[in-house]
């Protein structure tokens, strides 16, 4: 086998630089030759035996235009494309590392499960701003709930019993991440001038006040039943003219003028005066 079979051309190697958009990278990657499998054993031998980084580069750059297929298969999760292919990528790189060509397997059969992998940590991290997947049935779950429901509504409970059958998992596990599929990001904050509903939930609504302090507000609630209880004895106390006139000018709503209150008890308002300061002065004793 000639050296030349085993170098790409040129212009399917120049994937320095920006190349303008997700459609001309792939249009680029797509132009790339593929390998043969005996070109691709002479390769994998040539980096793992003796670290050829150019030989690496050219396992790479043969089978982005997999990850780009591979990539595609997850656009469904609403995450750009361009980055689903980075990561893809970065699953293929650390393939190519490990790839031992004495297995008798094709690159492209043992890169799927790294370059899988990578995206699969990449849409959990992001696709939603808190993880919906953190053990490894929990990842199981995620990837294969969706796939496996056979429409929009909600699981019974024989089907989630199906589901956790084939998946190795509990079904109350699988509700879990039923629940966690179909719940949305909630903004800390409602957006400004927002009138949806969902704004009427924002978590910074429910804060509590910086000046609470439930201690100090059962003892305040504590004392104000205690001085209305102990109010109530003392103006027991007062003859009846008396605490007529303290309710009238201190209890009541519309509070009367001592003129008013003259005018009923048919005396004057100075002798009103009279009456209301001593009673607040036997309230006062009392309490």
């Amino acid at each position: 086998m000639t050296g030349q079979a085993l170098v790409l051309k040129d212009r399917s190697l120049a994937l320095a630089g920006p190349i303008g958009s997700l459609e001309a990278y792939v249009e680029r990657v797509s132009s790339i030759p593929v390998l043969s499998r005996e070109e691709e054993i002479v390769l994998a031998t040539r980096f793992r035996e003796h670290q050829d980084l150019d030989a690496a580069r050219q396992l790479v750059l043969s089978h982005l235009r997999f990850v780009v297929h591979v990539a595609r298969g997850y656009a469904g999760y609403g995450l750009p494309v361009a980055d689903l292919i980075q990561e893809g990528n970065v699953g293929l790189m650390k393939a190519v590392k490990r790839f031992d060509p004495s297995m008798g397997v094709r690159l492209v059969s043992f890169a799927i499960h790294w370059i899988r992998a990578e995206i699969h940590e990449f849409v959990i991290r992001n696709w939603r701003l808190v993880r919906v997947a953190t053990t490894k049935a929990q990842r199981k779950l995620f990837f294969n709930l969706r796939r496996m429901k056979k429409n929009l509504a909600w699981l019974s409970d024989d089907e989630a019993r199906a589901v956790a059958g084939e998946l190795g998992v509990e079904p109350r596990e699988v509700r879990e991440m039923e629940q966690r599929l179909a719940a949305r990001d909630l903004s800390f904050d409602p957006a400004p001038d927002s009138e949806e509903e969902e704004s009427l939930g924002s978590p910074s609504l429910y804060l509590p006040s910086p000046d609470s302090d439930p201690a100090a507000a059962v003892e305040q609630d504590e004392w104000d039943h205690a001085m209305g209880n102990s109010l109530a004895h003392a103006l027991d106390t007062l003859d009846e003219r008396s605490r007529a006139v303290v309710k009238a000018r201190w209890l009541a709503e519309d509070k009367r003028t001592l003129q008013d209150l003259a005018n009923d008890f048919g005396v004057s308002a100075e002798r009103i005066r009279q009456i209301e300061s001593a009673a607040i002065l036997k309230l006062r004793a009392a309490m």
